[in-house]
């Protein structure tokens, strides 16, 4: 009791103290996220001549001012954590442009998730060779991993702020389909050159309203016997 006692007099002397070290500790993160943006932003710059290799990361950080020193400290698997930060920035730019739109929440689900997949690439649209470069390194036989992991952070985000709350079999199902829809959409619109990417958001709309049917038939699929799912596929084949 005594030293309860003495806990809370010992905290109440010195409020001033404790409260000052929060946004003494905010600015201090602050200032090296401001610094981790600019060595990715100058970074970004020598990727699509040099791809996402330790040559563009060292030409991108003389670029940015930042000493290797302080660099190691702020990023230390160096391109590894550019890469991370690239997904981080884009992720955070389209939560951005969907609480900025005003009727976002009175969007049907189909229209949410196709907004935040034309968020996310009009962000992208002044890096679109160095996205192109990505999924190359992606493809990497050891690389892949991390890209599966970051097209998952990605769906399952775009989801999430549609306001998906499942948890059962649908919460695979949604995301997986919307993986192949995103990596789809994407290489068509790498490749776009219609005013405002028109064409890529005609190509949006289509595969969302393709996958929606697959889905709707995964879930009636879930619904059925195995003797049903076998009487059906025997009508159907005739």
């Amino acid at each position: 009791m005594i030293v309860s006692c003495l806990a809370e007099r010992s905290s109440m002397k010195h409020p001033r103290h404790r409260q000052s070290k929060r946004p003494r500790a905010h600015s201090v993160q602050h200032a090296k996220d401001t610094k981790r943006e600019t060595i990715l932003y100058a970074v970004l710059k020598q990727v699509p001549f040099d791809g996402w290799t330790t040559v563009a990361y060292e030409r991108g950080l003389k670029v940015s001012g930042i000493s290797q020193g302080e660099a190691d400290l702020l990023l230390p698997q160096g391109m590894r954590d550019i890469i991370d930060l690239f997904g981080v920035v884009a992720d955070q730019a389209m939560e951005e442009k969907i609480s900025d739109e005003p009727g976002f929440s009175h969007l049907r689900i189909r229209e949410k998730i196709a907004f935040a997949v034309r968020a996310r690439l009009q962000f992208l649209m002044p890096h679109r060779e160095a996205l192109r470069r990505l999924m190359i390194w992606y493809a990497l036989p050891h690389h892949v991993p991390l890209g599966l992991k970051r097209l998952y952070r990605i769906v399952d985000l775009m989801w999430r702020t549609a306001g998906d709350t499942s948890t059962d079999f649908n919460f695979y199902t949604k995301r997986a389909l919307l993986a192949g829809v995103l990596k789809t959409t994407i290489l068509f619109w790498l490749d776009d050159d219609t005013p405002n990417c028109s064409a890529s958001w005609e190509f949006l709309d289509r595969r969302i309203a393709e996958v929606l049917k697959i889905g709707k038939t995964i879930s009636l699929m879930k619904e059925w016997s195995p003797t049903d799912l076998v009487s059906k596929l025997r009508r159907a084949v005739g």
